[in-house]
């Protein structure tokens, strides 16, 4: 099957009775990764198909979210579905960091993730931030099902407005069950020109927030006591090895925390503030085993 982009709905007429007016200057658009285990430990892409903005592009380490058009903008609707099969492994990322604009009517912009991974398949979601700059609504909300024997990474980064802008509002949501029982659920909502949210019980004062979650059964008895390594140690910071705690010189700086916690199952949630994206990064994107594999993407043939 070819890769298919099309273009998205468009609403810009009038609204209908049944709408409540949110059918006015909004996109609707949505776009499906299908990924499964092909011979000699090649993952084979089924199905790739997307609509602007949500345009898929496949590279040999990764499939890449290419923005089509900027935004979101307040009233978008995005969907990303993803389904990785047994033994299959995905990395989906995004070109670029997502800027959250303020839409004509005030409305939310909302992106919604929906991932299936099969027992045996890993999936690495990896996307650049979101950036909510002033004014602007958005929600991030994700949800994952994991097989028992799956293995995910995922990493999850906003930023509160763009250089010297006070950030708009966000929220996240992100619920992740494994083996048929839930194994995460956090939500968050903030805003930069929210006091409460800036304050000493959300934020701290700074601007980038962002969460890494590594689920990976194989590790077993090393990702507990990696972690329980990490929560010891006076320098907190990455997962990026279960067995191993952040050496010194990965210490965060004034201006930014860190929290490690292991999960009840096989999981490890890292949480982070950062004064911006760079240093947030730092402590987020190690978080891959030095055992992930490479990637390799085939498109099946008709």
């Amino acid at each position: 099957m070819m890769d298919r982009c099309i273009h998205a709905g468009v609403h810009n007429g009038p609204s209908s009775a049944g709408d409540c007016g949110l059918g006015r200057n909004r996109i609707s658009a949505s776009a499906e990764i299908v990924a499964v285990a092909g011979a000699g430990g090649v993952t084979r892409l089924p199905v790739l198909a997307s609509q602007v903005p949500l345009v898929l592009r496949r590279t040999p380490d990764a499939v890449y979210v290419v923005g089509g058009a900027a935004g979101p903008i307040g009233g978008d609707e995005l969907t990303l579905r993803i389904s990785v099969g047994e033994g299959a492994f995905l990395r989906v990322r995004t070109a670029a960091a997502s800027i959250a604009l303020p839409g004509p009517e005030g409305l939310e912009s909302v992106l919604r993730v929906t991932a299936e991974v099969a027992a045996g398949a890993r999936l690495e979601y990896l996307p650049e931030p979101v950036v909510a700059s002033a004014g602007a609504r958005h929600a991030t909300i994700i949800r994952v099902t994991l097989a028992e024997g799956a293995s995910l990474l995922l990493r999850d980064e906003l930023l509160l407005g763009r250089h010297g802008e006070t950030g708009g509002a966000a929220r996240s949501v992100l619920n992740v069950d494994y083996a048929g029982r839930p194994l995460l659920r956090q939500s968050l909502e903030v805003s930069g020109a929210d006091a409460v949210a800036m304050g000493p019980a959300l934020l701290a004062g700074q601007r980038a927030v962002g969460t890494a979650l590594w689920v990976d059964p194989a590790a077993g008895e090393a990702q507990d006591a990696g972690a329980a390594a990490v929560a010891d140690s006076t320098a907190g910071g990455e997962p990026a090895q279960a067995s191993r705690a952040i050496s010194a010189d990965a210490a965060p700086t004034t201006g930014t925390a860190v929290a490690v916690m292991p999960l009840a199952g096989p999981g490890i949630l890292v949480t982070a503030l950062a004064n911006d994206a760079v240093a947030l990064r730092r402590y987020l994107s190690a978080t891959p085993s030095t055992r992930t594999p490479t990637c390799r993407l085939r498109h099946r043939p008709q």
